[in-house]
């Protein structure tokens, strides 16, 4: 059965009530003024796991991340599954609203090599990037997450931030790209033809998110997102310069833009596989599109930060959310892209029209079109923002 429209969407709380820039200098001030304080080593800040005498682990999500009983809220089978399984009490909590304010949450911790009281946190690749980049985060031992070895998809191996697979492991992905509204307005292809035909004229929105709307822009150039120079950057910046003055684009948004494009108020937008999955279940003719030239690929990765003192039981559920059964029981719910091999096969069992979603379960095709953005050092990240949210008027 189809997960009816949740009313907001885990990826969509990304952008909050301020600018990404005022967020970025709020949040990076410690990291960017005083970096040597706010570094941690492995050496120098060590954590002691005490997994073999206390059978715990407190875990910290994103709201509605998890499988959910529809009769009884309170329950989460797959969870719940893992508890009686292993006899490791979870407390779980979703106290994970937005990356940047997290980040305040914990800064002055994790800098001060003192612990957050959570084992597992869960956060997108760029601020999992920053925490892996100060040092924040314990490294996993391999032995004890074979599945993550066994089941990761091939396209999230080998991340700029985690080559080694060993910081951060993908909770679930998503795919940025376009979408369209077929009631009011025709079939959509390419992020030229969102950015300059006439017909959409002020009824587009780009999304907030610098890394999703500048990723597609940089792909649309012919440059790869992945690895690309300040020169491309500044190309792709002056193109949505130019779609913003001409008043081809509206505004920008988190995910807001879902009841504007389900309604018809917007026609086309850069929007979020997730979101528009849960919309193509009220109505058909509300698309998503990978763009020819690429779509941008994300993922909120499980870590264990300094100091967690459960981390072979965090490594324990990090395991078990990568058997495809599991895996699949989590895909049914949330719909965003399942990051483990042969979850696809299980989720046939489940529903199989879930299971032939390509926004779910992405074939080659699409995967080989995907880029994750480039893992960006505390001076780019700055000037990046910057200059984005100059453009976008936030």
């Amino acid at each position: 059965m189809r997960t009816p429209l949740k009313p907001f969407t885990r990826r969509g709380l990304l952008t909050g009530t301020l600018s990404s820039a005022a967020l970025l200098a709020a949040g990076g001030a410690l990291a960017g003024c005083g970096t040597k304080a706010a570094t941690q080593t492995e050496e120098g800040c060590k954590s002691e796991d005490l997994s073999a005498t206390e059978k715990k682990l407190a875990f910290a999500n994103w709201p509605q991340y998890m499988d959910v009983d529809e009769k009884d809220e309170s329950k989460r089978p797959s969870l719940d599954a893992f508890v009686q399984k292993t006899g490791i009490q979870v407390t779980y909590t979703e106290d994970i609203n937005d990356n940047n304010e997290f980040f305040g949450k914990v800064q002055n911790q994790l800098a001060s090599c003192q612990s957050t009281d959570r084992d597992i946190i869960v956060l997108t690749d760029w601020m999992a990037a920053r925490m892996i980049r100060l040092g924040w985060i314990q490294k996993l031992d391999p032995a004890k997450i074979p599945n993550v070895a066994a089941n990761l998809l091939p396209s999230l191996i080998n991340r700029s931030f985690d080559p080694d697979n060993r910081i951060a492991i993908p909770w679930q992905s998503g795919l940025a790209g376009l979408a369209y509204n077929g009631n009011v307005t025709k079939e959509l292809r390419t992020v030229d033809e969102l950015l300059t035909r006439p017909d959409l004229k002020g009824k587009v929105t780009a999304l907030s998110e610098m890394r999703d709307t500048m990723g597609l822009l940089l792909q649309s150039n012919g440059h790869d997102p992945a690895n690309f120079t300040g020169a491309q950057f500044d190309d792709a910046l002056n193109k949505l310069k130019k779609a913003v003055d001409s008043g081809q684009i509206r505004k920008f948004t988190g995910n807001d833009y879902a009841p504007d494009l389900a309604k018809g108020d917007i026609a086309a937008c850069i929007g979020w596989s997730g979101d528009v999955i849960q919309l193509t279940g009220e109505d058909e003719k509300i698309k998503f599109v990978s763009p020819e030239s690429g779509v941008m690929l994300f993922s909120d990765n499980m870590m264990v930060p300094n100091k967690a003192t459960h981390k072979a039981n965090a490594e324990a559920l990090i395991n078990y959310y990568y058997e495809p059964a599991v895996a699949a029981q989590l895909a049914a719910y949330v719909n965003y892209i399942c990051p483990v091999k042969g979850a696809q096969a299980e989720m046939e069992k489940i529903d199989p029209e879930l299971a032939a979603n390509p926004l779910i379960f992405p074939d080659e095709a699409l995967l080989s079109k995907s880029k994750v953005f480039m893992a960006l050092d505390e001076k780019q990240e700055k000037e990046y923002e910057t200059k984005f949210q100059q453009v976008i008027g936030a």
